[in-house]
């Protein structure tokens, strides 16, 4: 893996991280509603859930490498055909505003940290999204593929963390005015984009 693939990556990990979905959300509640240190720890209990579904990523697609090239090849195509319907839905998207319902209830930490974790491990979209992202940037004849998809999925945790600990911080301080902005609006389109480039490149790549 050469450094421009793994900015390439990063780049699009990070468009992808600030993309509002189930575990922003999460945060971001928590933060509205019980402030930001609560949701820092929700932040960090969707991280170490989302340890798991990179451990699974590392063993199937470890697997499928051992089995066969074309394969790989396979779940490389379909990744990016996912990336693809993923970009098409963020553009006709028509979510102009980042609501989110406060939870209220005065919990501990400890069990902020393990909804969170179980808020991550218990999405399939997780799972399905790890498959899908990681194998466009394997570079399987070179050495150790495993410990590449452990530092890139590393890498794309370690930020979605930086991410979602950001958001906790905002909306512990400006949840209503955060909830109110139009900016996931413009973010959205920009990912979409990002994404059907993405795919397009990809499957245009393994062609050739």
């Amino acid at each position: 893996m050469d450094i421009h693939n793994f900015l390439v990556f990063a780049f699009a990990g990070l468009m992808l991280n600030i993309t509002p979905g189930t575990d922003m959300l999460y945060v971001a509640s928590r933060s509205a509603g019980q402030g930001s240190k609560a949701g820092i720890v929700s932040a960090l209990g969707i991280s170490a859930g989302c340890l798991v579904h990179l451990l699974a990523a590392v063993i199937g697609l470890s697997a499928i490498i051992a089995r066969s090239a074309m394969a790989f090849n396979v779940v490389k195509y379909l990744g990016a055909a996912y990336l693809v319907y993923l970009g098409l839905k963020a553009l006709i998207s028509k979510k102009n505003s980042f609501n989110i319902k406060k939870i209220n209830e005065d919990v501990g930490y400890k069990k902020i940290f393990l909804q969170g974790a179980l808020t991550n491990i218990l999405n399939p979209k997780v799972a399905l999204f790890f498959l899908a992202f990681l194998p466009q940037f394997i570079n399987v004849s070179g050495s150790n593929p495993q410990l590449q998809i452990l530092v890139l999925g590393g890498w794309f945790n370690f930020s979605g963390t930086i991410v979602n600990v950001v958001v906790a911080l905002l909306f512990g301080k400006l949840g209503v005015w955060l909830s109110k902005s139009s900016f996931i609006k413009w973010q959205q389109k920009i990912t979409g984009t990002i994404l059907i480039a993405l795919g397009i490149k990809v499957a245009f790549t393994s062609r050739n």
